[in-house]
């Protein structure tokens, strides 16, 4: 990604923008912008406002369990809502109650969850804000494959070409975008297809085809990190 570096010292030639974490912080919101935009469209379309916004706050309660137990947010944070999201899901196939009852019921108790946890420990409180809110100006090298190849996928899915399209795509971010996220973005293109997907709904439940979809992500995501991490452990 060496050449985003070079075009913003180029384009933006101010004296605060030579310090390498301000380009690598502009350079985290230029990924991060198309790819919020692109995935806030879809949950609006697919009326998710509301599940969406109950999985967010559970971000509060899993900040606080990994402070109290000693563990990386990061990751308790991220398991913590697939944990809540799945309860959602749950309840709603196994109750008679309407979607937003049942999200409001989970919204409001995790949060209830988070500050019973936080009120334990004052030190906590001040902790979990940072991991909550977070600083752009901290985003270091590290994180920007990983963004890379979210963003990718990203545009794969929306994109939705075939699998000869991806590939002269990807081609034209070599040099831009770190290898990984160029072969994120050729496997999910194909894989993932959403045509193909809502034939599915044709022969397969729709349980089956969620769970084809998940997998297909969750694959792809874990190879293309897995290669950056190689490719960062070898140089």
């Amino acid at each position: 990604m060496t050449p985003f570096y070079h075009l913003i010292s180029v384009i933006l030639p101010f004296e605060c923008l030579q310090q390498e974490f301000m380009q690598q912080a502009l350079i985290g919101l230029m990924l991060l912008a198309p790819m919020a935009s692109a995935m806030g469209v879809q949950v609006v379309n697919f009326r998710m406002a509301f599940f969406s916004d109950a999985i967010s706050h559970s971000a509060f309660a899993g900040v606080a369990l990994g402070l109290i137990f000693d563990a990386d947010p990061h990751r308790t944070m991220p398991l913590f809502g697939l944990l809540v999201g799945l309860g959602i899901m749950a309840v709603q196939r196994h109750s008679t109650l309407s979607s937003d009852t049942v999200i409001g019921v989970f919204f409001s108790g995790v949060v209830a969850f988070g500050l019973a946890v936080v009120s334990r420990d004052r030190s906590v409180a001040r902790d979990v804000q940072r991991f909550l809110y977070g600083d752009i100006l901290t985003i270091g090298q590290a994180e920007m494959p990983f963004l890379a190849v979210v963003l990718m996928m990203v545009l794969a899915i929306l994109l939705n070409l075939c699998s000869e399209a991806d590939a002269f795509i990807a081609a034209s971010f070599r040099g831009f975008m770190p290898l990984s996220a160029q072969m994120a973005f050729m496997l999910i293109g194909p894989m993932f297809d959403l045509k193909l997907l809502l034939m599915y709904q044709s022969v397969f439940q729709r349980r089956a085809i969620i769970v084809l979809a998940s997998l297909i992500l969750v694959a792809v995501l874990g190879i293309s990190v897995g290669i950056e991490w190689i490719n960062g452990v070898v140089s």
